[in-house]
């Protein structure tokens, strides 16, 4: 199985949190650990973003890192708060070199063999696809790992409980991104339980899979 980058090694499952309430992070993340998943992906898209990520980040059991990054600035300021590693929805060079510069690892979004390309010249050989599920799934990674067979794809958009086995059944899929267990209905009713249990459910559908 391809690696993931060394601050996500062993984790097969990435949440992924957009949250409103960045005293809530904390509570997030010990959730989460109970349910056996070691990281978190905290996105910028709301205003709570990096006040959540440096919240997350005093727990030191817990990955913390950044989604949502658009902008160099946005790599400094969430190193600054505490993440380990940056997600990116798209490939924009300029992010990826401010990440490496600042010993974060990436995983930059990606859609095409253009853009898988692109990213193993600046060194990176894991990344994301999204959205995966408007992208071809299974089928698209299956494609992409013909040219790039050291490649890891970590399919993010349209993960859940129902497919997750499937897609870390193949090769070249490291590890999922998802956010079935950390909704934000859940997050709104501050619902450690059921993301505890999600969590878990999910870690033994992972567990349960031979890549």
């Amino acid at each position: 199985m391809i690696p993931l980058p060394p601050s996500l090694a062993g984790q097969r499952i990435i949440p992924v949190v957009v949250i409103d309430d960045a005293g809530f992070a904390p509570d997030v993340a010990v959730a989460l650990m109970a349910g056996g998943i070691g990281c978190v992906e905290i996105t910028l898209r709301t205003a709570a973003g990096f006040d959540a990520i440096s919240a997350a980040s005093q727990s030191k059991s817990t990955i913390v890192g950044a989604g949502t990054v658009l902008t160099p600035d946005h790599v400094a300021r969430a190193a600054e708060a505490g993440a380990r590693f940056i997600v990116t929805p798209g490939f924009d060079p300029e992010v990826v070199a401010r990440a490496i510069e600042l010993g974060l690892d990436v995983l930059p979004g990606t859609a095409t063999a253009s853009e898988v390309q692109a990213a193993l010249r600046m060194g990176v050989d894991v990344v994301k696809l999204f959205p995966a599920d408007r992208l071809g799934g299974l089928d698209l990674i299956t494609s992409l790992a013909g040219p790039f067979p050291t490649t890891g794809f970590v399919p993010s958009g349209g993960v859940s409980a129902s497919n997750l086995a499937a897609y870390l059944a193949h090769p070249n899929v490291p590890a999922v991104s998802g956010s079935w267990m950390v909704s934000r209905h859940l997050l709104g009713a501050r619902d450690v339980a059921e993301i505890e249990r999600l969590s878990r459910e999910a870690v033994a559908l992972a567990a349960s899979v031979t890549p």
